[in-house]
């Protein structure tokens, strides 16, 4: 369908390419971008450019495979949520009655990493905390704790050749908590717990839950935790940026770990997709949890789980302990599995009350808004995401598009 039937200026929609190439591929800070915008279900426009692999001169395809890392966390948010509406889970359940050996975990309060001091947590960790990020758990990479530090000597969360998924779990029960559950935001390998409470509590592997459940009904052939075999010529590589600009390989997609099953089924960042995949997902979301005669979540659940759930209704700036990338806007809560704008005008960008969007480490990204009934798909491979503004900067050439609006 043209862009103009759908509301958009197709000149304008075209200087997203040239922008994209004029100043992030051309000079090679990015190896390459795929972009998909939505609008109403239908595809309004869609750019793909650059080079899926760099080192063999192998063009980016529409099919390509992407890992996009934290941009998994939805759809295991969506997952949970489905539990949820089932009965077989609260979200206002202490984690401890789904995973007894986490009832005594304690806060840090001092000492030295493996020799900690701790206190008793002002309220138990709830189910809602892992899909907010308001349990207490931390990442490794964050550098800025003690407990960072103890994650980063176990390796905890390590996808390949560590623990398996219940091995992780018995893992964090040897370390403390960073605060208090529900008293601060913190981005963290919640939403891994958030994939083994979705196992447990199914009674399946919690791959086979997001394949049965969500991938075939929406169908997402090519997202799961690896590249399924006969298809390993369309993962893309990924590259990490250079302090001094440009960028070198980071994971060769001839010799990826990705081409096989992790030890780890990580619910918080371990998924392969496509940009056409994850659109899918993203029509989903649009049309209030069906596609296609697949109902995966009532109208209801996603606008609980799209609300601000940051407690006092406070924003990301005020709530946030993290060093991250994928949040930095003012005027932005936190829902079950989203990013959530609740004051717009706070951004500085073109949105609207009750937008809801994530992204990835290798600078993946996707928004979705109901008001304007358009959503994003966003993909490419360089790590870290917070090396270049460009999602940010996508958001406003998207919007400056839109010539009819809803708003």
């Amino acid at each position: 369908m043209a862009a103009a039937s759908l509301g958009f200026s197709q000149d304008r929609l075209q200087k997203i390419d040239r922008f994209i190439a004029d100043r992030y591929i051309g000079p090679g800070k990015i190896p390459c971008a795929q972009i998909q915008v939505l609008r109403g279900g239908e595809l309004a426009h869609e750019a793909v450019l650059g080079m899926a692999d760099v080192e063999r001169g192998r063009k980016l395809e529409a099919d390509a495979i992407f890992r996009i890392y934290s941009m998994t966390k939805p759809i295991t948010s969506i997952a949970l949520m489905m539990l949820v509406e089932e009965g077989a889970i609260a979200l206002d359940d202490p984690v401890h009655r789904h995973i007894p050996d986490w009832k005594d975990l304690g806060v840090f309060q001092a000492g030295l990493p493996g020799q900690f001091l701790t206190t008793v947590p002002e309220r138990p960790m709830q189910v809602v905390d892992l899909l907010r990020h308001t349990s207490g758990l931390t990442y490794g990479f964050q550098n800025r704790t003690n407990v960072d530090s103890a994650y980063r000597k176990l390796k905890v969360a390590e996808v390949y050749g560590g623990r398996d998924l219940a091995g992780f779990i018995a893992q964090l029960a040897e370390l403390p908590l960073e605060f208090s559950p529900g008293t601060a935001w913190n981005y963290s390998v919640s939403t891994d717990v958030v994939g083994y409470l979705v196992g447990k509590v199914s009674g399946m592997a919690f791959e086979d839950f997001l394949k049965t459940r969500i991938f075939e009904p929406l169908g997402m052939a090519d997202t799961g935790f690896h590249v399924r075999p006969g298809e390993e010529k369309r993962l893309a590589a990924c590259y990490q940026a250079l302090p001094g600009g440009g960028m070198k390989l980071q994971d060769d997609p001839e010799k990826s770990p990705y081409l096989a099953p992790p030890t780890m089924v990580s619910g918080g960042g371990g998924l392969v997709s496509t940009a056409a995949d994850y659109a899918r997902f993203c029509r989903m979301l649009l049309n209030r949890g069906e596609l296609d005669g697949a109902r995966l979540i009532a109208p209801r659940t996603l606008a609980l789980m799209t609300a601000n759930h940051l407690p006092g209704g406070t924003d990301l700036t005020q709530m946030s302990r993290s060093l991250f990338s994928e949040s930095t806007n003012a005027g932005v809560g936190f829902g079950l599995g989203f990013a959530t704008v609740f004051e717009p005008a706070r951004t500085l960008l073109p949105s609207s009350r009750g937008e809801y969007y994530w992204g990835g480490m290798a600078s993946t990204a996707f928004w979705v808004d109901p008001v304007e009934e358009v959503a994003v798909v966003f993909m490419t491979q360089l790590m870290p995401s917070s090396t270049y503004a460009i999602r940010r900067e996508l958001r406003t050439l998207v919007y400056s598009a839109l010539m009819e609006t809803n708003g």
